[in-house]
């Protein structure tokens, strides 16, 4: 039983006592006042009747005519005349009910006085004694009168007082309740600081709580600040800042796998020329110099373009990945340029060339990187600041116009030509947690199936990206319904511009909320970064159908995140840029298992995607990830 409850049953107790003896010692005396003023006045009559009857002379006739009298105009319940014998010469008796009092009152509180006793004589001669009994009803109606209405006072003080403790129990319970929502917060990965309540008890107990959570906070706030030291030195160029070659290549092959990555791109390749005879004519001091200008000139790409990421290869390469086609070449010529009228003038005598290929989604990271090494040899090859580029792919998905991908999509909506696949992540037993799934359009009828960066970014320029979520998640839960699995549907980071959005999701989930909490919606790790307050609010309103919410492709940005802990999510998907090679890189490895044990102590799931080799997986496993998905992830039997 909650302390509380225990509160109210002793201030329950308490109050039936008291309202039990206060009614108990009201009624015994009343009926104790009563029986003693029977007493008396039945003492009194009989004294007064015994003194009329002497008077008499001993009549027999006048003292039957007197006692009857006597017994018709008084309220008496018996009255009998004794002779010296001891026989009963006269009586008249009468019984009369209580007018209100019930029956089992009477018998329960029965009023019994002492019968008043009186000799008659005929002067110095004894002729008998007199009895009197008074009438004990109106005695009954007025104990039950005064019962009713004491019980009624007491009541109403009952009340007054019940409402009291309830008002004083509320004071007392408003700052227990705070303090287990609390301690709730924590163990949801909140952190939560209330306001102190008056009482002392209370108050230190408050100040006790918050200052364990403001303790927490700074501690967490510690742990994530070594987290992004380690992701840095994992991922980083130590003098730039930029991906290494390793992170750069994994999130290019990240990029070109994923089912909502890069349709088709350009890869920048830029080279300095002869850094090693820069380094010995102008020292090692200007050469950083020149590494950090050329690095400062690329970065503005990445904060301008979403999905546009940069890299320093090794001392003297430069790599630029672009999300869309057919901007390679401007690109490298603007670049070009740019570092043409910064370099003469910061670093004279330096140079540089760059290479640019389009790579189409089908090409594997080695066979992108070749072509732009090609392209970048033979820019070198024409001296200072040449640009060398190939053209991209004669089918690009730009080629069409906007108008016409936006009829294809809208058409393949309302053919509902839409499909979910389904890849398994899975536990470190192989079981089975969710099945993501994610969307298929196709675009031509009797066409193939088109993953999401194909119809992507046209279905981003069209703003259809609400209404192909809300589709996937009608399709997941259609599915669900058959078989009873979990399933993880992607969102889209831009369908949170819609301001309906999140309401008809939620309609969506509540026309079958038994089947809700099987689904685990996923969205972009940038969509925290950039978008965190239509984030929360999508999750607020959601979360209560059972759902299940998680960041997915992160790692690169969860430092960046204002408040991870604030927005009620349950796990956290790394990308495969971040997991990719962690079997052989031992500063990634740090990093992962960094972020692992952070989001645990958020009390968030972490997971990982795009696995794609075994080594990497057990290396997954040794760092407390709590499941993957990737090419090579199979259930167990």
């Amino acid at each position: 039983m909650s302390l509380i409850r225990q509160i109210w049953l002793v201030l329950l107790v308490t109050l039936v006592l008291a309202f039990g003896a206060s009614i108990g010692v009201t009624v015994a005396a009343s009926r104790a006042y009563l029986q003693t003023q029977l007493r008396l006045k039945n003492a009194d009559n009989a004294a007064s009747l015994a003194l009329a009857l002497s008077q008499q002379k001993g009549d027999r006739t006048l003292l039957e005519m007197l006692l009857a009298a006597q017994f018709d105009t008084g309220y008496y319940q018996r009255i009998r005349y004794i002779d010296n014998a001891g026989k009963v010469a006269l009586v008249r008796q009468g019984a009369t009910a209580p007018a209100e009092a019930p029956g089992w009152f009477v018998e329960l509180l029965p009023i019994a006085p002492e019968p008043g006793l009186a000799q008659v004589s005929d002067g110095w001669r004894a002729l008998g004694q007199i009895e009197v009994v008074s009438q004990t009803s109106f005695a009954h109606d007025q104990l039950w009168r005064g019962s009713v209405r004491a019980a009624s006072a007491l009541g109403i003080v009952g009340l007054l007082a019940a409402l009291a403790a309830a008002l004083v129990i509320g004071r007392i319970r408003r700052p227990l309740d705070a303090t287990v929502a609390q301690a709730r917060a924590l163990v949801e990965g909140e952190f939560v600081s209330v306001p102190e309540p008056r009482a002392p008890e209370l108050r230190r107990l408050t100040q006790a709580m918050n200052t364990m959570v403001q303790r927490l906070r700074i501690t967490f706030a510690a742990q994530a600040e070594q987290v992004e030291l380690l992701r840095r030195q994992a991922n980083c160029d130590r003098l730039t800042g930029l991906s290494n070659r390793a992170h750069f290549l994994g999130r290019l092959s990240a990029a070109l796998q994923r089912e909502d990555g890069t349709p088709e791109g350009g890869l920048v390749l830029l080279r300095v020329l002869d850094l090693a005879g820069v380094n010995r004519d102008l020292g090692h001091a200007a050469t950083d110099h020149l590494i950090v200008t050329i690095a400062q000139a690329l970065k503005p790409y990445p904060e301008r373009v979403e999905g546009c990421f940069i890299g320093r290869l090794n001392g003297s390469d430069f790599a630029l990945c672009l999300p869309v086609a057919g901007m390679a070449e401007e690109t490298a010529h603007s670049l070009i340029s740019a570092l043409k009228l910064v370099l003469t003038s910061v670093v004279p005598g330096a140079a540089v060339c760059i290479g640019a290929v389009e790579v189409p989604r089908a090409s594997t990271p080695g066979e992108a990187m070749a072509r732009a090494d090609a392209a970048l040899a033979r820019a070198e090859s024409h001296g200072p600041y040449a640009v060398e580029a190939s053209a991209g792919p004669a089918d690009s998905a730009g080629l069409r116009g906007e108008g016409a991908w936006r009829q294809r999509i809208g058409e393949a909506l309302e053919q509902r030509r839409l499909r979910l696949v389904e890849f398994p992540l899975v536990d470190v037993r192989g079981q089975l947690v969710h099945l993501e799934c994610p969307l298929r359009v196709q675009l031509e009828v009797d066409g193939e199936y088109e993953p999401a960066a194909r119809w992507l970014p046209l279905a981003l320029r069209s703003r259809l990206t609400a209404e192909l979520d809300q589709r996937a998640l009608a399709l997941a839960l259609a599915q669900s319904a058959l078989d009873g699995r979990q399933r993880g549907v992607n969102l889209a980071p831009a369908s949170l511009a819609d301001g309906a959005y999140a309401a008809r999701l939620r309609a969506l989930l509540l026309q079958d909320p038994d089947l809700a909490p099987h689904l685990w919606l996923e969205i972009a790790e940038s969509a925290a970064v950039d978008h965190y307050d239509s984030l929360r609010e999508l999750v607020r309103l959601l979360r209560p159908t059972g759902v299940r919410f998680g960041l997915e492709h992160a790692g690169e940005r969860l430092a960046s995140i204002p408040r991870l802990i604030d927005l009620g999510l349950d796990y956290v998907k790394l990308d495969a840029a971040v997991v990719g090679g962690l079997a052989t890189d031992s500063h990634r490895s740090a990093f992962v298992r960094s972020t692992v044990t952070l989001l645990h102590s958020l009390s968030l799931q972490a997971y990982a995607e795009g696995v794609s080799n075994p080594q990497d997986a057990q290396a997954l496993w040794d760092c407390g990830v709590d499941a993957i998905t990737g090419p090579q992830v199979v259930l167990a039997a």
